[in-house]
């Protein structure tokens, strides 16, 4: 017994000392730094984030979703949650007064171990995540597109030496970012539209109007369809951010997750603060940190930029 677990030490060992780690390491240095700089020079206020809590983003229904078990911790008499994603949270921190937020959100997903073999899915990861009071689609789209710029440009300027030693090539993508529907997509492609629309492309694009969770507004022009958006990254690395404008109104989000056979009182307090007409009219975004630097890199998987992988499937060692 003592012998199997030596060797899966040596093993975890090994993998940290592989020959790609620090650039790889250094990669991913370069784009928070410049994620943080860049935001802060947009007018954002930075918070710290939230690990647990009484609520968490459900992840559902959405069909890209595989989460098997929601996290949650006892502490004395409180029955907590670990954060999925802070959209909640996001939403309700704009009561502070702040009109533009961000966070280095860590969230916990834990998905079937069937999504460990698709390159992209880890069930510990952190989103930069950002929130926008009476944002638009647009802005987001916009914002991003000049954020993921940067980060490349910022990668190829201070990490030459890194990316030769990591036989990757980058180039600045040209903007404004393509932009198409799931709809479309899907009938070009079949329902796996993600990752061969991604494979096709050189340059990231946009997909817009997924039907998803209940905080992503339904376009009051256009019922059925959905003011929300991803960001695809091109050559086959898939999803890059997710993101929305949010439903504010207290009657709308009820209906919604009474139509989505979601319990309310699992957003009891959220709701509560929905109810008072608290909520502002907001739109945001989350980045998985994680995925932009395997595409930055070049990695095979996304797990193979974390010094200590947490994969689906994969038994965590260290």
């Amino acid at each position: 017994m003592k012998q199997v677990m030596y060797q899966k030490i040596e093993d975890a060992v090994s993998y940290l000392q592989r020959s790609e780690r620090l650039p790889i390491l250094k990669v991913q240095t370069t784009a928070l730094h410049t994620i943080e700089e860049f935001m802060v020079s947009r007018g954002f206020i930075q918070l710290m984030p939230v690990i647990t809590a009484k609520v968490t983003d459900p992840l559902g229904p959405d069909p890209g979703s595989s989460v098997v078990l929601v996290p949650r911790i006892k502490y004395y008499d409180e029955d907590l949650v670990l954060t999925q994603s802070m959209i909640l949270h996001k939403q309700l921190a704009l009561l502070s007064g702040a009109d533009k937020i961000f966070i280095m959100s860590p969230n916990i997903r834990l998905e079937n171990k069937a999504r460990g073999k698709s390159g992209k899915h880890l069930f510990e990861f952190t989103q930069m995540d950002f929130e926008i009071k009476n944002g638009t689609m647009e802005n987001v789209m916009a914002l991003l597109e000049d954020l993921v710029v940067e980060v490349i440009s910022s990668t190829i300027s201070e990490r030459e030496d890194d990316l030769k030693e990591l036989n990757r090539e980058l180039e600045v993508p040209p903007k404004p970012f393509e932009v198409y529907t799931s709809h479309e997509l899907e009938e070009k492609y079949g329902k796996d539209w993600e990752y061969l629309a991604s494979l096709e492309h050189k340059y990231p694009f946009w997909v817009t109007c997924f039907k998803r969770e209940f905080y992503d507004r339904e376009d009051p022009n256009n019922p059925g369809h959905y003011r929300n958006y991803d960001l695809i990254y091109p050559e086959g690395y898939g999803e890059a951010a997710s993101g929305a404008e949010r439903e504010w109104q207290y009657s709308k989000i009820i209906e919604r997750i009474t139509k989505d056979n979601l319990n309310p009182e699992d957003f009891k307090e959220y709701l509560e603060v929905a109810k008072r007409g608290l909520l502002s009219q907001s739109a945001g975004a989350g980045i998985g940190i994680e995925r932009l630097v395997r595409f930055l890199t070049g990695a095979k998987h996304v797990g193979d930029v974390q010094p200590f992988r947490r994969v689906p499937g994969e038994e965590v060692i260290l």
